[in-house]
């Protein structure tokens, strides 16, 4: 049967248009939730994807790579290989949402300091090449012996450097609340000292709950004109120390905190902290990160975030 110039040009449109209409459908919609890579220190760079991908989450967090903390050592970040690293995630709809330095701000010695922002700025150099907007950096321990505000001196300096690294690159830094820095006031007005666009909070919630003895909403009232990403993980008390447990099954508010991060408009991501790295003793990723996956997009539904 002949075709009318009109039926040609709708089968015609319909064949292109069915690829895009295809991927549409087949890409999931996701909360904006995220896992960092230090919990599964054993898997290759497929493997993260393409678990990430299957488990609903929309992001990775890069800390480390099958035992590599220093990600520019490795050949997916290396000039040749980032570009099919960017075409990995593209083509599962995955970004990556901060890389994590072991940068430490407070050093004195001069030579150790010099190491630490030389890390910084290789980092953020593969940031602005992966296109993720974060770097996260520690400020991490007062100095024995010396004033505090020498050591958050040292710290907003090594900030400022840092962020001027990163003008113009499409990156900021975000400096974590860690180590001797879990108090939200101190960290927020570091972060208030550099006066860069370039600088701004990662909130590790368990950190600022646990260490701080912060209430979430005290926690995020100091720290909400800054923070870019959060940490979450979860806990129960073990002698002087924790013991890390599932998200939901420790003694972190976790749903309070979605829920004042959401009241706040916070527009990030919510970023697994699975420290198997650290911890082997911990479940494995395969149960840890199905699990945060089904909890975080429970709280984030009641908390009105919804889905993209």
């Amino acid at each position: 049967m002949k075709q009318t110039r009109r039926e040609l040009m709708l089968s015609v449109g319909c064949a292109l248009a069915a690829p895009a209409m295809m991927k549409a459908r087949s890409a999931p919609r996701r909360y904006p939730i995220g896992f960092s890579t230090l919990g599964c220190p054993k898997w290759d760079w497929k493997t993260i994807l393409e678990n990430a991908a299957k488990w609903g989450y929309a992001a990775i967090e890069l800390r480390g790579l099958q035992g590599e903390m220093d990600l520019t050592k490795r050949p997916e970040f290396s000039a040749a290989g980032v570009k099919q690293s960017l075409r990995d995630l593209q083509a599962l709809g995955l970004q990556v949402s901060d890389l994590g330095a072991s940068t430490r701000l407070h050093e004195p010695d001069a030579a150790v300091r010099q190491k630490q922002l030389d890390e910084g700025k290789r980092f953020i150099d593969l940031a602005r090449r992966l296109k993720s907007p974060y770097v996260r950096v520690f400020g991490d321990r007062w100095v024995q012996g010396e004033p505090h505000e020498k050591t958050i001196e040292r710290i907003v300096d090594g900030l400022r450097e840092l962020a001027r690294h990163a003008r113009g690159t499409g990156v900021a830094v975000i400096v974590e609340t860690h180590g001797d820095f879990t108090e939200s006031a101190t960290v927020a007005r570091m972060v208030k000292m550099v006066e860069s666009r370039e600088v701004g909070v990662l909130w590790d919630t368990h950190h600022t709950w646990v260490a701080g003895k912060e209430q979430p909403a005290d926690s995020l009232r100091a720290l909400s004109p800054y923070v870019r990403h959060v940490h979450i993980k979860d806990s129960v008390p073990q002698g002087q120390d924790v013991r890390y447990v599932l998200p939901g099954q420790g003694k972190l508010p976790l749903r309070e905190i979605v829920r004042v991060l959401a009241q706040n408009r916070y527009r990030g991501f919510y970023g697994l902290e699975w420290e198997k790295a650290w911890h082997p003793e911990i479940e494995e990723p395969e149960v840890a990160f199905p699990h945060f996956a089904k909890l975080m997009g429970g709280y984030l539904k009641e908390a009105g975030v919804a889905a993209k």
